[in-house]
């Protein structure tokens, strides 16, 4: 017991400053894609991405969905050129059309997560996991978020087993058609206010499965979506962000460390 109390304190805090502080990713942590050059693209830019995250357009506009991608790195491998992994954590956003680069004039605005009654859960959050159809890997990555690194429960956020204790709801995989009944069931018993927050990317759109048979699609095809957090999983630290995001805590974009 002296030895683990000695290296605690030669150690010091381990836990991260996150959002105090901005976490920064390691190089080449491949956190999301970027379109590197959205102009004169062909259309068999499309075929390389297995879950047709990529368009182009009648005037060779490039297009990405990042809530359609599952970071598999066919594009980035195939027109470097073209297509690059950007080294960050936070790629919430509080609406669908903002998952979609490069932005276009008359894209959808972002939904405000919760409005004004965000206000009322900025002290003791209560967060209620539920798995539409997920294949595990976000399951993990939230999970990790209640280890002593991250600790989200210094920052208010506390599971909870019953949805009727829930502030938010935190919906992973794409919905299939069993679960489609008790996800609406427990988001009907959730009290106000409440926020629900799409995490991976087959939450966010259903991801390989895509719509149709027996999965639904993305969470929204049954629900409105508070914030998406896409990624195929995304890392703790993007899931935190989502949740800050969605009680009104943190914007979409910090200003730079």
């Amino acid at each position: 017991m002296l030895r683990w109390m000695l290296r605690g304190l030669g150690r010091g805090r381990v836990t991260t400053r996150y959002p105090e502080r901005p976490e920064v990713a390691p190089d080449g942590f491949q956190g999301r894609v970027a379109v590197l050059d959205p102009a004169g693209g062909q259309p068999e830019l499309a075929a390389l991405c297995p879950t047709g995250a990529i368009a182009v357009d009648g005037g060779g506009r490039v297009r990405l969905d990042r809530g359609r991608c599952i970071l598999c790195g066919e594009c980035v491998r195939a027109a470097p050129e073209r297509f690059g992994f950007e080294s960050r954590y936070e790629t919430a956003a509080r609406s669908r059309a903002a998952l979609v680069v490069p932005q276009q004039r008359g894209d959808e605005p972002p939904r405000m997560a919760l409005g004004q009654a965000a206000a009322a859960l900025k002290r003791s959050v209560h967060v209620r996991h539920i798995d539409c159809g997920s294949d595990g890997c976000e399951e993990w990555e939230i999970q990790a978020l209640w280890n002593p690194y991250y600790d989200i429960q210094r920052l208010g956020f506390f599971l909870t087993a019953s949805p009727r204790h829930a502030d938010v709801l935190l919906a992973t995989g794409g919905v299939t058609a069993p679960m489609r009944a008790p996800l609406e069931r427990t988001w009907q018993v959730m009290p106000e206010p409440k926020a629900l927050v799409a995490v991976g990317t087959d939450a966010c759109s259903g991801g390989l499965a895509g719509e149709g048979g027996p999965v639904a699609g993305g969470v929204d095809r049954v629900l409105p979506v508070d914030v998406y957090v896409p990624g195929s999983p995304p890392s703790p630290i993007a899931i935190m962000h989502g949740l800050l995001l969605a009680v009104g805590l943190l914007g979409e974009r910090r200003p730079a460390a």
